[in-house]
């Protein structure tokens, strides 16, 4: 399975900020569409970062004044993407050799979707159950 086919189920929707936008606001969205990250998107819509909530409790920990901040001085500029064609196997191994657990996915520099460790765990357990009823409807049918 491919990360297309994941986001044909999940849906390509992804809530994104602008960086110039502050940390207040990156919380309100968080809670309100009930996710743990963000992408960072530029003018024309392509990504230039990522915040997630770990980010931000990790600053809020030294920094009461956190709140005010803007996204873009604590959002990860480096960010780590995958594409549709991506195996989910191999974004899963990304995910997790890069301790990440969002992966923006892009297409020709155009953010198209996200995809969550929980995601691919989620697609992994739907793929494995449906070889375990394959694999079921077929002793129980005998030989034929």
């Amino acid at each position: 399975m491919n990360i297309a086919n994941l986001l044909a189920r999940k849906g390509p929707k992804v809530v994104t900020i602008r960086p110039d936008q502050t940390i207040r606001q990156a919380l309100a969205l968080l809670a309100e569409h009930n996710i743990g990250a963000l992408v960072a998107v530029d003018e024309g819509g392509r990504p230039v970062g990522i915040l997630s909530e770990r980010d931000i409790v990790r600053e809020a920990a030294r920094n009461e004044a956190v709140f005010s901040l803007l996204v873009s001085s604590l959002m990860t500029r480096d960010v780590i993407i995958g594409t549709p064609q991506d195996d989910v196997v191999f974004a899963a191994a990304t995910m997790a050799e890069k301790h990440i657990r969002h992966l923006p996915i892009v297409d020709r520099s155009r953010l198209v979707g996200m995809v969550s460790l929980g995601d691919i765990v989620k697609a992994h357990r739907n793929e494995l159950q449906g070889e375990v009823d394959t694999l079921q409807t077929q002793l129980l049918e005998g030989p034929a």
